[in-house]
């Protein structure tokens, strides 16, 4: 009956009936929101709007997920995920490390458009 415990797990990780240790506090979750939506805003700022930006925060194995994805008008939807350290989001995340992943998803998105129109996009002007 063990795989019907949500806290069921291997032997030594997290006692039956105990909550993970990975789990955020209520402080924790709400610095991780604020910078995942960081990354979306400054992620907007590199791209148009016919471009849909959104993000996701999940549990996941090694503790909580967060992603920000972007679909762009033409060509498959690009994705960035991270599972940041509990003991360091308390720090939070850099601004460097939010304008990288910000300026990554804008590139891949841009690079999926143009990948999906190729090279038989005939100028409108000169």
């Amino acid at each position: 009956m063990n795989g019907n415990n949500p806290y069921a797990g291997a032997p030594g990780v997290v006692d039956a009936g105990q909550p993970s240790a990975d789990e955020l506090t209520p402080e924790q979750a709400r610095t991780l929101r604020q910078a995942v939506s960081g990354i979306v805003a400054q992620t907007r700022t590199y791209l148009p709007d016919s471009y849909a930006i959104g993000s996701q925060l999940s549990p996941g194995a090694d503790g909580p997920m967060a992603t920000v994805a972007v679909h762009p008008p033409a060509g498959h939807p690009v994705s960035a995920g991270f599972t940041p350290d509990i003991e360091e989001l308390d720090a939070g995340l850099t601004d460097d490390d939010r304008a990288e992943v910000a300026r990554g998803l804008a590139a891949s998105a841009a690079l999926q458009v143009m990948n999906a129109v190729g090279d038989d996009v005939t100028p409108t002007a000169r």
